[in-house]
């Protein structure tokens, strides 16, 4: 946890804020939902909010915005999540 003086403001980014970034990406996370547990693991740790879940608990990943970096493959304990090279 952060400790900050009071009054000093937090700066979030906000969806889009730098463009739609998922054009950077080499690798992309590939979900296989035959393995998927709906831990909800990728949904904390995704650095760039770009996993979501879907109103039955499976995680749907944003590639308009998903850079590729593999935390949520990382933290997939039943390795439900691939990377796999980007196709452009």
């Amino acid at each position: 946890m952060i400790n900050l003086p009071p009054g000093v403001p937090l700066a979030r980014p906000s969806l889009g804020s730098s463009g739609q970034t998922g054009t950077w990406r080499v690798l992309r996370p590939v979900i296989h939902y035959d393995k998927c547990t709906k831990c909800r693991l990728c949904f904390f740790y995704c650095v760039e909010n770009t996993i979501d879940l879907e109103p039955n608990m499976f995680p749907k990943i944003d590639y308009q915005y998903c850079k590729g970096c593999g935390v949520c493959a990382q933290v997939c304990p039943t390795a439900a999540i691939e990377m796999m090279r980007e196709v452009k």
